[in-house]
């Protein structure tokens, strides 16, 4: 199998990850990958390399290399070729993959977090309303058991990366592969640049309000309830 040629800076980027905790190892890794492959200009069906090459790499576990590899998968930025000659390639790059690019390409300019939070706010019931009506059983456990890291987390930072991988995981659901791919590349930004509260017992307060919000929109979703999933999407757009 062949692998991607590396240097020491694009090795370091990668034994770097796990250092973190902005984010899972999982999203480091696969942000790392995805940044090396648009640095260097790697152009569709060149290799990336392995999932082994990688765990050797990163010293990361197989399941997280995996899960940053699927990641990249989903998003279109990464081909799995399966058998002798196989592994990792850069994929070639629909519209919605090019989109996602050219908003990570903004992320320095003035007003981009003010402008990323209008853009959501307007694709947020599109996006809702579509998982609403195409969400499985599936889907909803996996809702369901993101609210609650929601619900459980320990700190500001730990309760931000919940909400925006709830948020994430509802896009998921949604069939209109446009609209999620801007929508995401927003949460990109807002992630990047959240917000803290001085004060704990405000915190404590935003805190639990949010829960509730994002509550009752996993459960309007799971109800396939539009009505209510547009309500609480009217909510959770005025209480920011």
């Amino acid at each position: 199998m062949r692998t991607m040629p590396q240097n020491s800076s694009s090795g370091q980027v990668l034994a770097g990850v796990g250092r973190q905790n902005a984010r899972t190892r999982a999203e480091q890794l696969a942000a790392a990958l995805d940044d090396r492959i648009r640095s260097r200009g790697l152009a569709p069906g060149e290799p990336v390399g392995t999932l082994e090459s990688l765990r050797a790499e990163t010293g990361l576990a197989y399941a997280t290399v995996s899960e940053a590899v699927r990641l990249l998968r989903d998003r279109g930025v990464l081909e799995i070729r399966p058998g002798r000659g196989g592994g990792l390639f850069v994929a070639d790059p629909g519209p919605v993959v090019r989109l996602r690019h050219t908003l990570l390409s903004v992320a320095e300019e003035p007003g981009t977090v003010a402008d990323a939070i209008e853009l959501r706010d307007h694709l947020e019931e599109l996006i809702d309303v579509g998982a609403a009506r195409c969400r499985t059983a599936e889907d909803v456990a996996d809702l369901r058991g993101l609210l609650e890291h929601l619900r459980t987390a320990p700190d500001w930072d730990a309760f931000m990366r919940a909400n925006w991988a709830l948020h994430e995981r509802i896009a998921a659901i949604s069939p209109n592969a446009m609209a999620r791919a801007v929508y995401i590349g927003t949460l990109g930004h807002l992630g990047a640049a959240s917000s803290r509260f001085d004060d704990d017992t405000a915190a404590a307060d935003y805190r639990a309000g949010r829960y509730q919000v994002h509550a009752d929109l996993v459960e309007a979703i799971a109800d396939g309830d539009e009505a209510a999933v547009r309500a609480a999407v009217a909510r959770h757009n005025t209480t920011t």
